[in-house]
């Protein structure tokens, strides 16, 4: 297993300096000595990250901390082998907004990668998005014409009117053919349960491109930051004070009165104890191994599509940059229910839990000096992007 290896740079400290107060006294001392903040960031991801930076120029003094070894949170990436890995799982940056793009690339020079995975179904292997290489190796077609024909037929033979379902709203939406290999299975996986228990809206379109452009994104802008992501939140953590290892809630005891205002980047029901409920999450786990070979797939993500292979995809870390070293490293990832206590990834944004997180934010707004942000405070999965323009947004309130 690959041996982790984590940022500590000269503004972070680590949490265990807390943990060796012995009695009340040392507490009482520690409080009395500890420096007075205007923000406490909690959550050294890309949103407190654009925070703290921000802040700091505008002469604000920033605690950030987070409760992993490492700052920035799930685009951190390690180096194994000379590679930069997505410890967290594979992340293309891609916008269309050129305000998003100029930002993020005062940070970092981006390389001109452009993600094209493909999807192997037993013992098929297809180009995704779904597009023409797509149809023209399930079909054996050539022409966008026939490919229309195709998928409009099969989308009238299911008889579909109103999807009742998620499957229903894929054949309704792809037909038989599509569903069956590319979509089923991989979706199936990735929410734990069959087609036939999901909820329709979960996929409100799937597109399909009658061109032949294995782009999986139709953004103006795309590619990966040259030596990976961790250095961009490096640089924007410079000017704050930095703490890995601290959790907030046990942090929060010994020091109450650290800042003047907290942004709390973390899970929204766990700060108010999940006293209204436990709202729903995916996590995910890799499988990550270092192979005494030079490429391993060919290509930087791959998806497993059929349901027997257990993993969704497998990640070639190499390929984003395109690597040349001798060794390779990959990881296999596994989607998996969420419980309380595991790393939350993804919420699960239906019905019901969106009226819950409502709840939750009626109490946020009445927390004093508490700003919630972020994929976790704001129950949103957000690209990163959309995680800088959050940031931002909400900055233009503050300053």
């Amino acid at each position: 297993m690959v041996k982790k290896k984590c940022y500590t740079g000269n503004n972070v400290q680590k949490g265990a300096a807390y943990s060796d107060v012995k009695t009340d006294t040392a507490v009482q001392n520690r409080r009395e000595n500890m420096k007075k903040y205007d923000y406490l960031i909690v959550g050294a991801g890309l949103y407190g990250a654009v925070m703290a930076y921000e802040l700091g120029r505008k002469g604000k003094k920033c605690l950030v901390i987070d409760r992993r070894d490492h700052i920035a949170g799930n685009i951190y990436c390690e180096d194994v082998e000379g590679i930069h890995v997505h410890k967290y799982g594979a992340h293309i940056f891609h916008t269309s907004d050129k305000k998003i793009w100029d930002y993020v690339n005062q940070f970092a020079e981006f390389n001109n990668y452009i993600n094209s995975p493909v999807a192997v179904y037993k013992d098929e292997l297809y180009n995704l998005p779904f597009n023409m290489n797509t149809f023209s190796k399930m079909w054996g077609i050539r022409t966008p014409q026939e490919a229309k024909e195709i998928i409009e037929r099969q989308r009238k033979e299911t008889g579909i009117t109103e999807p009742k379902n998620l499957e229903e709203q894929a054949l309704f939406l792809v037909g038989k053919d599509i569903y069956e290999k590319l979509v089923k299975g991989y979706t199936e996986k990735q929410w734990g349960r069959k087609c036939t228990e999901l909820p329709a809206f979960i996929i409100k379109r799937l597109p399909c491109r009658f061109i032949y452009d294995n782009n999986y994104f139709n953004d103006r802008y795309q590619g990966i930051p040259i030596g990976g992501y961790t250095p961009i939140v490096e640089k924007m953590l410079e000017k704050a004070e930095v703490r890995t290892g601290v959790d907030f809630f046990e942090f929060r005891k010994e020091n109450p009165d650290v800042a003047e205002k907290v942004i709390f980047t973390g899970m929204i029901d766990e700060y108010f104890g999940y006293q209204l409920g436990a709202l729903e999450y995916r996590s995910v786990r890799f499988e990550t191994e270092v192979l005494d070979c030079e490429n391993y797939q060919g290509n930087a993500v791959v998806n497993y599509t059929d349901r027997e292979v257990p993993y969704t995809r497998v990640i070639e870390h190499k390929h984003f940059e395109f690597g040349k070293q001798e060794k390779t490293v990959i990881s296999r990832e596994y989607s998996s229910e969420w419980k309380v206590g595991m790393e939350p990834y993804y919420p699960v944004n239906d019905e019901k839990n969106n009226a819950l997180f409502e709840k939750y934010r009626e109490l946020a707004a009445k927390e004093k000096n508490v700003i919630f942000g972020g994929r976790l405070g704001n129950y949103k999965y957000y690209d990163m992007d959309k995680v800088i323009a959050a940031a931002l947004d909400a900055l233009s309130e503050l300053l």
